[in-house]
């Protein structure tokens, strides 16, 4: 991504406060809600004594400390690092854009959920692309780091689940 097309994405909802409100909220809601409905569905699962809680729990978790490591490895610097343009989602993480860990973490939910019940982990699939396009519209992350982190995380759970 060059620094024009950053701007070009990012100034709009920068130059309306009520725009950057509204893409800080979708971001903070649909964070906030794929994140309480895993551990829910791990309490569902853990109620009804399934037998694929070990896995929903392994698989989501060794992946995340996998992606968490390769982005340590790899310390690509975010868009606002390398343009030195402020982000319309406030953040201060410096490096470890690539690839992105919430987008990531929503597709290998996605995947987990999916493997048992396929609606709603489409659903969950569908909040991962519009958390992609926020990421990427609110300055934190370029298109191919979200890319990354569903294309990973949709890997993850395929091999975590259908595979092992």
């Amino acid at each position: 991504m060059t620094k024009e097309q950053y701007i070009k994405i990012t100034e709009p909802l920068r130059q309306d406060a009520e725009k950057t409100k509204r893409i800080i909220s979708i971001n903070q809601i649909l964070t906030g809600l794929v994140f309480l409905i895993y551990p829910l569905y791990i309490v569902v699962l853990y109620a009804e004594k399934d037998p694929k809680l070990i896995k929903t729990i392994v698989v989501p978790a060794i992946s995340f400390v996998l992606v968490t490591v390769l982005r340590r490895i790899i310390n690509a610097p975010r868009p606002y690092e390398k343009f030195e343009i402020p982000p319309v989602i406030e953040k201060d993480t410096k490096g470890k854009s690539f690839p992105s860990r919430h987008v990531f973490s929503v597709f290998i939910i996605a995947v987990t959920i999916f493997y048992s019940h396929p609606g709603p982990g489409i659903l969950i699939g569908l909040m991962g692309i519009a958390m992609a396009v926020i990421r990427v519209a609110g300055g934190v992350h370029e298109p191919r780091d979200v890319v990354a982190g569903a294309v990973i995380g949709i890997l993850c759970g395929v091999v975590g689940y259908y595979v092992l």
